[in-house]
């Protein structure tokens, strides 16, 4: 037998505790997404809540969980007659692997009994197996595309509709949906995001007394599992039976209008999209009265509830943090609440009540009904990251923290780049690029700016064309390049090198059809030969690996150009986040280049080390270049499947570091895209040799944004360069300008020397 770590037991983890009971309470609620660092107890309290659920009752043989008091009336195992044998057995817990495959999440043909007995049998998958009870998803954040689209589907109607394979099923799917999730890894879908009614932000505790003790605890479970169970058997029954009581009382809990206008009246202050989130939050207060034993809905159920349902819908984009501004709850709770709050019941829990002590301490060695769980305000181990300013950005005032002071040249964007550190002395002439521009006049070796350098401040990104790779791959199912995946469309039908992993049904009857006669059939089945066996070739996207390798020097920084690499870069970051790529990046300036972000999922993560960047002197290019081979390299044998793509952001210039020939020798066969960054009226068409030297794809910087309508590749280049130059060549009396030394490249809108290429 399986001894599960006691929910009871778990130290801190106030705000998950709270947000886990009000589902297990309310299933209505709406779910939990548990967001936190690594290491910090997730999946143990997750499955700890599922001992602590009610045990439920089922029609006895039905696959699909069905309720003897209401069974479905569509359920393919029935229809269920009154007074059929009923089995009560606890609530499932039910996890999703992130590499399941869509016919184990929502059932389909059983092969088995259709080839060997020739009737169409359906075989249930996991999302009949979690109705009326909890289906777990660890890393959900990681979970493949198509399986997100059908929980949606799912977890939206609480119905499962499967049409496959010449099945069309339908049954009832109501589950509690908890995911965990760990965001250096990378962010949700904003659909899925929505879907999960509750979220809570976690981290490790900082209190050495806090962290002594759970090493404490955990160590004695792992010691003697029965023994430590035992122990707290009689808080784990406590709080058991306080969940049964609190389930029973919801439907006589009362939500006054004037409560209910207060969760409208929030919902609409923090602009939240949709009305989900006023559903949510009044179904949570609703649960959040029935666990303190009121009969009513009170300010503190609104207050408790908003801090768990609001934080991950404020979110406008994937570089914002999820987080609430307590100080604009507080106003909007202040402001509309009334004299005509009902009368507080019991708490039901002690110190951990609204009018309690709960936020204080750990409360871990208090009673069930105590502070562990209860009272808004808990946060004794990382949930006041969900409310704090510092890094939630929800308002003007705190957003501009990450950017700095803000975007009126008072902060980052202020005399720093317009004063004498960029702009001024050593890069004021006509030349942008011209004797200073990478620093190397100014002290020490990063130039005038200083070894730190400045930070340079990016605008609001902006949709970018799309960069894939050629070919057809075999990698990670995304949205940008082409791709054999196992869940795209269905292109033909093969012979396995292996084990069938999806069988092709259709091109395997017709390959044993023939033989039939051959074979001796007499009965209803096929007879089949290994050899007849088929599986699907499909056709996708996959996700790639996207590889950012920036120029930070100091010609980069000049007139505020690396304010337009930095918004263009966001840009990039975007769409990779949209089209489910791994990101990395590298930087070069002064003596060398660094990987700033090793490939991850974390969109968030790479924007963040890109607004921090600094800029200023000199240009490494050879470092740059050497320094993503070396990172594509140890990628190749960690991800062999993920094709990589380079997207060098430059100007071209190298007065630093090596040579950029055979460095960029070490990037044969790599597709690769250059964002020519040179500005200015004169220009040297640097980043238009070095496109070529790597066989890469050049974008110019102004040319990145879709909007604008513009866009060009080498080739385009290098054919409007022809163009300009034999135009060049005519005299004035041909109809030419007589020389000029520099041309608009069409469209593309670059310029350069005849010379350039």
């Amino acid at each position: 037998m399986i001894v599960t770590y006691p929910f009871s037991a778990v130290v801190g983890l106030d705000d998950l505790k709270l947000a886990l009971v009000l589902n297990a309470v309310s299933p209505r609620t709406g779910g939990v997404l548990v967001r936190g660092e690594k290491g910090t107890a997730k999946s143990t309290i997750v499955r700890a809540l599922a001992a602590q659920l009610p045990p439920v009752q089922v029609v006895a043989g039905c696959r699909f969980a069905c309720d003897p008091a209401a069974p479905d009336p569509g359920c393919p195992d029935g229809p269920h007659e009154p007074g059929s044998a009923v089995l009560r057995r606890p609530a499932a817990l039910v996890e999703l692997p992130v590499g399941a495959s869509e016919d184990r999440l929502v059932g389909s043909l059983d092969v088995e009994r259709a080839l060997t007995e020739g009737v169409k049998a359906f075989e249930p998958g996991l999302l009949a197996a979690a109705h009326r009870g909890v289906l777990y998803v660890d890393e959900v954040n990681l979970l493949h595309d198509h399986l997100v689209d059908l929980l949606l589907d799912a977890a939206a109607l609480g119905t499962c509709y499967v049409e496959r394979e010449s099945v069309s099923v339908r049954h009832a799917a109501r589950f509690l949906l908890v995911g965990t999730m760990n965001p250096e890894e990378g962010e949700l879908r904003p659909q899925l995001l929505d879907r999960f009614g509750l979220t809570v932000e976690v981290r490790a505790s900082r209190n050495p007394d806090e962290r002594a003790e759970v090493v404490r605890r955990r160590l004695a479970f792992d010691a003697d599992p029965e023994a430590f169970a035992v122990r707290w058997a009689a808080e784990e029954a406590a709080l058991a039976a306080r969940i049964a009581q609190a389930r029973a009382r919801v439907p006589g809990v009362r939500l006054p209008d004037a409560r209910l206008r207060q969760i409208a009246a929030v919902c609409a202050g923090f602009e939240v999209d949709g009305l989900r989130a006023d559903l949510v939050t009044a179904n949570a207060a609703i649960a959040h009265a029935a666990w303190h034993g009121r009969e009513a809905v009170t300010t503190d159920d609104v207050r408790a509830a908003a801090r768990l349902s609001l934080p991950h819908r404020r979110r406008r984009d994937p570089f914002d943090a999820p987080g609430l501004d307590e100080s604009l709850l507080e106003e909007l709770l202040d402001r509309t609440s009334g004299e005509d709050d009902p009368p507080e019941g019991p708490s039901g829990g002690g110190p951990g009540g609204p009018s309690g002590d709960g936020s204080s301490g750990d409360g871990t060695d208090a009673a069930p009904g105590g502070g562990r769980c209860d009272g808004p305000g808990g946060e004794a181990d990382g949930s006041a990251d969900q409310g704090g300013t510092g890094r939630d950005a929800t308002d003007g005032s705190t957003r501009t923290g990450a950017d700095g002071a803000g975007r009126d040249g008072t902060g980052l964007d202020g005399a720093g780049l317009d004063g004498a550190g960029l702009d001024g002395a050593g890069q004021g002439g006509t030349d942008p690029d011209g004797p200073g521009a990478d620093g190397a006049d100014g002290a020490g070796p990063d130039g005038a700016g200083g070894r730190g350098g400045a930070v340079a401040v990016a605008a609001a990104p902006y949709r970018v064309p799309l960069l894939d790779v050629p070919g057809v791959g075999d990698g990670v199912a995304g949205r940008r390049s082409r791709s054999r995946t196992a869940h795209g469309r269905a292109t033909g039908a093969r012979r396995p090198a292996g084990r069938v992993r999806d069988l092709h049904l259709t091109a395997t009857v017709l390959a044993a059809a023939p033989h039939q006669a051959a074979r001796g059939r007499t009965g209803p089945g096929l007879v089949l030969r290994e050899d007849d066996l088929r599986e699907v070739l499909r056709e996708g996207r996959e996700g790639n690996l996207v590889l950012f390798v920036v120029d930070a020097s100091g010609s980069m920084a000049a007139r505020k150009r690396m304010s337009a690499v930095k918004t263009a870069v966001l840009s990039l970051l975007l769409d990779a986040y949209q089209r489910r790529d791994k990101i990395g990046l590298v930087t070069f300036r002064g003596a060398g280049a660094e990987v700033a972000l090793p490939p991850t999922s974390s969109v968030e993560a790479g924007a963040a080390r890109l607004r921090s960047l600094p800029t200023g002197g000199r240009t490494p290019l050879a470092a740059g270049l050497v320094r993503a081979a070396e990172v594509l390299r140890v990628e190749r044998l960690r991800d062999p499947a993920r094709r990589p793509l380079l997207v060098l952001v430059t100007d071209g210039r190298a007065t630093a570091g090596g040579d950029v020939d055979r460095a960029a020798a070490l990037l044969t066969g790599t597709t690769s895209v250059v964002v020519d960054c040179e500005s200015g009226p004169v220009r040297l068409g640097l980043a238009v040799r070095l496109a070529a030297r790597l066989g890469a794809r050049l974008v110019p910087l102004d040319s990145l944004d879709a909007r604008s309508g513009r866009g060009s590749d080498l080739g385009a280049v290098v054919r409007d360069h022809r163009n300009a130059t034999d135009r060049d060549r005519r005299s004035p009396a041909a109809g030419g300008d007589g020389g000029s030394r520099a041309r608009d490249y069409g469209g593309s809108g670059i310029r350069t020397y005849r010379k350039a290429v």
